[in-house]
């Protein structure tokens, strides 16, 4: 149970959210739409423009690979997901507009803005969490912060020149 909860801490509910829903399409959702759902069935939307049949199915790898990279991202909070994941999430706001201007029996514009709002409020909210994807070293090198960030230089070299040792420090020369 406490790795579950480690698992979620450090993020906001919101982006646990997010993680979450990255998870779902990358473990359940894309290898059923890749693999289960038939290509007359099919259907990918890029900025707005449905695209049916092989056409969709040729582009589900690319959806899979940003669902994968922000599931990684969120759950390590990898500095590389600032700014992409607000990118990535506008995009997807203004493809619900244009989606309802564009499709035939299109509901318009209105609910376009409807449909496109949460997705304006959440790529704002993670533009602003630039703060929280940072790596830690700690992370990256599974120890605890303050003996990563704390630590003194400690490049030393011994040589042996004819029978007398020196230590060079970085401040010796």
């Amino acid at each position: 149970m406490e790795k579950i909860k480690d698992l979620f801490s450090g993020r906001p509910l919101w982006m646990n959210a997010v993680m979450l829903f990255c998870a779902y399409m990358t473990f359940i959702y894309m290898p059923f739409d890749m693999f289960i759902k038939p290509v007359d069935k099919d259907q990918e939307v890029w900025f707005g423009f449905t695209l049916t049949g092989w056409q969709a199915k040729a582009t589900e790898p690319l959806h899979w690979l940003i669902y994968g990279f922000g599931l990684f991202g969120f759950l390590k909070m990898k500095s590389w997901m600032w700014p992409w994941a607000s990118l990535y999430v506008m995009q997807v706001a203004i493809g619900m507009l244009v989606w309802t201007l564009l499709n035939d029996n299109g509901p318009g514009v209105l609910v376009g803005i409807a449909f496109a709002s949460p997705f304006v409020a959440l790529a704002i909210a993670l533009f602003m969490a630039k703060d929280r994807f940072r790596e830690e070293p700690s992370a990256v090198l599974n120890k605890e912060p303050s003996a990563v960030l704390n630590k003194e230089p400690s490049t030393q070299i011994r040589t042996t020149n004819g029978e007398e040792e020196q230590e060079l420090t970085p401040d010796s020369e």
